[in-house]
């Protein structure tokens, strides 16, 4: 944890931060989110975020091309998700992967975090 900071913040700060780039670039933020850390993980749950047009498509039969452009689109924002878990934490950021579920409405942000001593070696985050 960063130096002051305690665990509940570090994880408020993740969930907090999540939601603000879901609300900024998809328009519409999740309802709720939560945040867990253990050991070199860190897993946000992320329930209700999709968009009025995302939930007509998802009705539609079209839930496969709403998870297909998530995808795409998380993988062209993994620099500004990774950095609010880098910033929270203190710690490099390793490995980042995105998956969205249309029913439930839910999207699950993994974040696997280099070891301790590497950060600490490499002067990381």
């Amino acid at each position: 944890m960063p130096t002051g900071q305690s665990r509940g913040e570090v994880l408020a700060a993740i969930s907090n931060g999540l939601m603000h780039m879901h609300m900024r670039f998809y328009g519409r933020g999740p309802t709720k989110a939560k945040s867990y850390l253990a050991d070199d993980t860190v897993v946000c749950i992320l329930w209700n975020g999709f968009t009025t047009v995302e939930e007509t498509l998802i009705e539609q039969g079209q839930a496969e091309a709403v998870v297909n452009f998530r995808r795409a689109f998380q993988e062209a924002m993994k620099e500004q998700f990774t950095e609010v878990v880098e910033q929270a934490t203190g710690r490099t950021v390793t490995a980042y992967l995105s998956q969205v579920h249309a029913r439930p409405n839910v999207a699950i942000e993994f974040f696997l975090l280099a070891p301790k001593e590497e950060d600490q070696n490499s002067g990381g985050a």
